[in-house]
């Protein structure tokens, strides 16, 4: 059958690929490294564990949505077939779920190991956290597939649009009976968000009043430097974190509202994520940013 691709469809279709092909490359890269190192080492830590599960989960999200937007661009008169687009988009939210919350793991996960507070839920924290990690991905999951059984359910196509290619063709529902699914999305959501934020500050407030304890002392040396580097990547991953977390949010609630364009841009906002942060990741590692740039030089 014939498609009519429109130049806005070929731009937005470049960009998301460019996109794809960057996060892919970086987290098949980040997962790949721990593999070896799982297999050379015959040990796997809790934070490796973490970090493998997250460059999964961001692999598929990018894939997914790639495929999502080439299916939609290329043959829209098979793809835009119930209940083909609803599959695919509980899944994507699925996949961007589990991401947003394996990350706030990851964050947690720092901030327990990390973080240096004389309370006593937080030093049974800091002695439990290898045994809590497998239970914390099975809850990641399972709210990440309940938000995308419930998301399922208000999705729509816009019949009026059928007829034309368009990347943004699936709708929201806004009936009043939804109301209670879009509560559980959003507290879903907001809970991932708190955990992440919450973690992520109380790392950054153990981490500065360390760094200021050595100023006071006059120790820098490098572990202070190594402390400003981490208080660095926190707040990068805060900012990244919380634009990811409100184009989520705006894609689910309002994708009925906005134009093209918009939708786009918060698409790309929305994966910033999953490549930005995972390179964050990278160089935060000494070991991992030496084998990266080892990559990089035998490629070119």
């Amino acid at each position: 059958e014939t498609f009519n691709v429109t130049s806005y469809d070929a731009v937005a279709f470049v960009i998301i690929t460019l996109q794809t092909v960057a996060g892919v490359w970086i987290n098949g890269f980040i997962v790949c490294v721990l593999c070896v190192s799982w297999v050379k080492k015959k040990i796997f830590n809790s934070n490796e564990k973490i970090l493998l599960v997250l460059g999964c989960f961001r692999t598929g999200d990018l894939c997914i949505s790639w495929a999502y937007v080439f299916l939609a661009t290329i043959y829209p008169q098979h793809f835009y077939v119930p209940p083909i687009p609803q599959m695919f988009s509980a899944t994507r939210i699925f996949c961007n779920s589990s991401n947003l919350w394996v990350s706030a793991c990851l964050c947690v996960f720092y901030c327990i190991k990390i973080a240096n507070f004389q309370h006593t839920f937080f030093t049974y924290l800091k002695a439990k956290i290898d045994r809590i990690v497998p239970w914390v991905f099975l809850v990641s999951v399972l709210l990440s597939l309940v938000m995308s059984i419930l998301s399922y359910n208000i999705i729509y196509i816009n019949n009026n649009s059928t007829t034309s290619t368009n990347l943004w063709k699936l709708s929201v529902r806004m009936e009043e009976h939804l109301s209670p699914t879009f509560f559980s999305i959003g507290f879903i959501l907001m809970t991932a968000f708190m955990a992440a934020i919450f973690s992520a500050f109380l790392l950054l407030f153990s981490l500065w009043r360390h760094k200021h304890r050595m100023q006071t002392n006059s120790m820098r040396n490098l572990s202070m430097d190594a402390h400003i580097k981490a208080i660095k990547s926190i707040l990068s991953f805060i900012f990244l974190y919380s634009i990811s977390f409100i184009a989520s949010s705006l894609s689910l609630v309002y994708a009925k509202k906005m134009g093209n364009l918009p939708m786009l841009f918060i698409s790309v906002i929305q994966y910033s994520l999953a490549v930005v942060h995972s390179l964050i990741l990278i160089f935060s590692n000494t070991e991992m940013e030496k084998t990266f740039l080892r990559t990089l030089l035998c490629v070119k």
